[in-house]
């Protein structure tokens, strides 16, 4: 546990700092140099020869956060670590992962190859859009579940009526995944869109009425649908909503539709920052969950057996 060092992208300094804490490590020392016409570098100010590098940085809006990493990534090839270990949290541009019409690009596919080419010998993220997003690498990758935080806090609201709901079909295994932990009734929400971001309608399958719902998801963007979905669900005599999602992505006036709809909390983990404070708005830690995830890949350990589901 003495030969690798964990630095942060601008970025994510706020959680890189916490795992280091958990790990029981000084977090390495790198300067971004940026220049008047908004270019930028980076430089290790300590030697990296030889060592196991773990690189923290989420790649949400802008794109510079990506580019930082892979500048990071180069940086730390150039100098001779041993192996580099891009810790990503919130993987961006994950929803691009297939195409779903014709002449568009695959984004999640083309960011993998770039960290590829860029030099990562691993990959560490959590709660990829698609599972399958995985085989987009040809390293190995670690992929988290943010579940591991956020069961255990479902379980200390000890709701009397508790149902597992997800927003949309395309988050059914997620959320089935909880209803069998918990044991509990599954509810799913039918939506069409009428352009991305937008809603056009949601159906309710399965009864509602004087439960404790709570709604899973893997982000929030607008919040149109997961707040859409809480002010349906109260309307079919559900006696309170609440909803967890992995990534706090909130754009443009996400704050204000949570704050006005019928959502008793949002719950999140800190893998984005989130400034545009909202009374309803929670933010769970997996600062712990990385590093013992990185303190596992150092001595070889299984990374699996430290899942909740």
């Amino acid at each position: 546990m003495n030969n690798f060092l964990v630095f942060s992208g601008s970025a994510t300094r706020y959680l890189t700092e916490k795992i280091c804490v958990s790990l029981g490590i000084e977090m390495g020392n790198i300067t971004v140099t940026r220049f008047a016409d908004g270019e930028f570098s980076v430089c290790y100010d300590e030697t990296v020869r030889g060592r196991d590098v773990f690189l923290v940085q989420s790649t949400f809006p802008s794109s510079d956060n990506l580019m930082e990493l892979l500048l990071m990534i180069d940086a730390a090839k150039r100098a001779s670590a041993r192996t580099i270990n891009a810790v990503i949290p919130y993987f961006g541009w994950a929803r691009q992962d297939r195409k779903d019409k014709p002449r568009v690009a695959i984004g999640a596919k083309l960011v993998a190859d770039m960290l590829s080419v860029a030099g990562i010998t691993r990959l560490i993220t959590m709660d990829l859009h698609a599972d399958q997003e995985q085989g987009f690498f040809n390293v190995p990758v670690d992929h988290l579940y943010a579940s591991s935080v956020m069961l255990p806090y479902i379980q200390s609201l000890n709701l009397e009526n508790l149902v597992i709901a997800t927003p949309d079909v395309g988050g059914s295994k997620r959320a089935s995944a909880y209803s069998k932990f918990f044991g509990c009734p599954l509810v799913l929400c039918n939506k069409t869109r009428r352009r991305p971001n937008e809603v056009a309608s949601m159906q309710i399958i399965g009864d509602v009425t004087g439960a404790d719902v709570v709604l899973i998801d893997d982000m929030v963007d607008t919040a149109g649908t997961i707040t859409k979905a809480a002010d349906l669900m109260m309307d079919n005599g559900a006696h309170s909503v609440r909803a967890v999602a992995s990534h706090c992505v909130m754009s443009g006036n996400a704050s204000e539709k949570v704050q006005q709809s019928q959502l008793v909390e949002m719950v999140f983990t800190d893998s984005i920052p989130y400034s545009n404070r909202c009374a309803k708005v929670k933010q769970l830690s997996i600062a712990d969950l990385i590093a013992e995830t990185i303190r596992r890949v150092e001595e070889n350990q299984s990374i699996s057996s430290q899942y909740l589901l």
